[in-house]
């Protein structure tokens, strides 16, 4: 399976977002992990829901790809845009980013996120694990929204600066 990179390997503005984005990802995946350590039932849940809210907006606008950023495309290219994300089959680019959304979205890695609950209440080791799982989970959640949006703005030909 290709990385971020890999997909955007052709074009240094792709190349550049991919790096920047990857730079908030690492960011917020250690707070994740940082919190998924901490021995208190649902605050992890609470923290990855905050952090993706954050995170998946900041990743569009670095893609050009924020719903203020397409509104102020041409008509014609917005809608290139719209078929590209429909495409791709994201629920998170273009949009307004809920809390409600991101729970939908990261049905994707809720089998992690059910073995990061599990994992804490072993001591030591299962705050270990837990974390670690938190870590994982956040970052390839993350690296696949940027992926996504490396299709969508190839697919609907974005030009990035």
């Amino acid at each position: 399976m290709p990385t971020a990179l890999h997909l955007a390997a052709d074009d240094a503005a792709l190349e550049a977002a991919v790096k920047r984005s990857r730079k908030l990802l690492n960011k917020r995946a250690l707070i994740a992990a940082v919190a998924s350590a901490v021995p208190v039932p649902g605050l992890d849940w609470a923290v990855d829901a905050a952090l993706l809210s954050k995170l998946i907006p900041a990743i569009n606008r670095e893609f050009g790809l924020a719903p203020e950023q397409i509104d102020q495309l041409d008509p014609k290219k917005r809608e290139q845009v719209q078929k590209a994300v429909a495409l791709v089959g994201s629920v998170l680019i273009g949009k307004f980013i809920s809390r409600d959304l991101i729970i939908k979205a990261s049905t994707r890695i809720g089998t992690r996120m059910a073995t990061k609950q599990l994992a804490k209440y072993v001591p030591l080791a299962g705050q270990i694990v837990a974390a670690t799982v938190g870590y994982a989970a956040i970052r390839y959640f993350g690296e696949e929204h940027i992926k996504d949006c490396i299709r969508v703005a190839k697919q609907a030909q974005l030009r990035l600066r």
